[in-house]
């Protein structure tokens, strides 16, 4: 857990986290743990994280909130409004007053770590319950409740790499294209079923360990599982924007332009701003959204300047579809920009394999969907064969695919 976490931030200091913690528990570190290391693995801007052992022998990471946070987050929430305010009074096209609201929402759960455990057992729950031919590959570490209060987060303790850490990934015999595609499903379930998303997905937020008690491919390649750290930004999306998202997805997937157009102004982008709106998710202009072509969505090097100069050139448009966006879709915005990073770092473009998983778990919650709405024979007939066409569908695409990277080894 010592290389998950981001080191960049401000460390309290040892005697801070004992009134923390003696605060929250009544009794010193010593007292509680049989052992405290009071230097931390990682400081975060919220807190940080120090290794312990309980009295019966079990290895934790206690996460202390700094004391400086209570005190000091009013004034920053205030000093945000400030600037963003002053700004839109001289520059009336950059309007980001939204951001005020959501800080203002988001701050008061994120220093509250109760709601941060209970998230994480939603979360696990979800995936039992929604998603269980996943659930094996996805965890969330253990709470110790006895030992965590609003201020203090105790938690099982886990080895892992970070999602990152490519070399470190192929020296556990994972290979980082598995990775890639596990956390693609992993939040196209939470996103398009579960409704409930870790809206962090950052590469200091996941780690990736062997699947305990897993067994390697017939090449020996071992599977990989998905270690969720902080979970204290959690969004919910009520069932007709999932659905909305999830079918504009779909769309997007399969170079659908007329339900791209039709769920992204049921989401608020408006007619003008749809286009837009499909081009942010996709980083892609329109023309290549809309392309049939199978690996339409792939964005390579080459794109990224020419990515870059559409953001400067449409600035006020991009500002105003972020004010017009429900605040939830801001956040998958930012969870999509956060998967990206990832798979970039893991397979250094991104994956046509992700994108077909995108769009066979997008499909699934709109077919699901529609199964709660109809349920006469004939309905369930026409769904029946809009899963088989899915099927169908997907399949001729991982036989483009494979063709299209038999192609690109030949010319290598």
């Amino acid at each position: 857990m010592r290389e998950s976490m981001l080191n960049k931030c401000p460390v309290s200091s040892y005697n801070q986290v004992c009134q923390v913690i003696k605060k929250e528990l009544g009794a010193s570190p010593d007292e509680i743990f049989e052992e405290f290391d009071p230097v931390p693995v990682a400081s975060a801007s919220l807190a940080q994280v120090h290794v312990a052992r309980t009295r019966d022998g079990q290895r934790v990471a206690v996460k202390v909130q700094h004391t400086h946070m209570t005190d000091t987050a009013a004034a920053d929430t205030a000093t945000v409004g400030l600037i963003v305010n002053t700004l839109h009074r001289f520059f009336p096209a950059f309007d980001y007053r939204w951001l005020i609201d959501e800080i203002h929402e988001s701050l008061p759960k994120e220093l509250d770590f109760m709601v941060e455990a209970k998230n994480s057992v939603k979360c696990m729950d979800n995936f039992r319950r929604l998603s269980p031919h996943i659930a094996r590959f996805v965890y969330a570490p253990l709470v110790y409740w006895n030992l965590s209060t609003s201020k203090l987060l105790t938690m099982e303790y886990i080895d892992g790499v970070q999602v990152n850490d490519l070399k470190s990934i192929q020296e556990l015999g994972i290979h980082p294209r598995d990775v890639a595609k596990l956390m693609s499903q992993t939040f196209a379930e939470m996103m398009f079923k579960h409704g409930f998303v870790h809206c962090d997905p950052h590469a200091a937020n996941v780690l990736v360990r062997q699947l305990p008690s897993g067994n390697g491919s017939i090449f020996g390649r071992k599977k990989p599982q998905l270690v969720l750290l902080d979970h204290g930004l959690y969004k919910d999306l009520d069932d007709t924007i999932r659905i909305n998202y999830a079918a504009l997805w779909k769309g997007l997937v399969f170079s659908d332009a007329k339900a791209i157009k039709e769920n992204s102004v049921k989401l608020g982008a408006g007619e003008d701003l749809y286009a837009l709106f499909a081009g942010i998710l996709t980083m892609r202009p329109w023309d290549r959204v809309i392309d049939p072509a199978v690996d339409h969505l792939v964005v390579n090097r080459s794109d990224r300047s020419e990515l870059q100069m559409y953001a400067s050139q449409y600035f006020p448009q991009i500002t105003e579809l972020l004010r017009r966006l429900p605040r939830v879709i801001l956040l998958m915005l930012k969870t999509n920009d956060c998967l990206r990073a990832v798979s970039n770092a893991l397979i250094q473009e991104s994956s046509l394999e992700s994108f077909l998983i995108v769009g066979r778990v997008s499909s699934e919650a709109v077919i699901e969907s529609k199964l709660w709405q109809k349920r006469s024979i004939l309905s369930r007939l026409d769904i029946w064969l809009e899963r088989l066409l899915l099927e169908t569908r997907l399949f001729g695409m991982h036989i483009a695919l494979w063709l299209l990277l038999l192609r690109r080894a030949l010319t290598l």
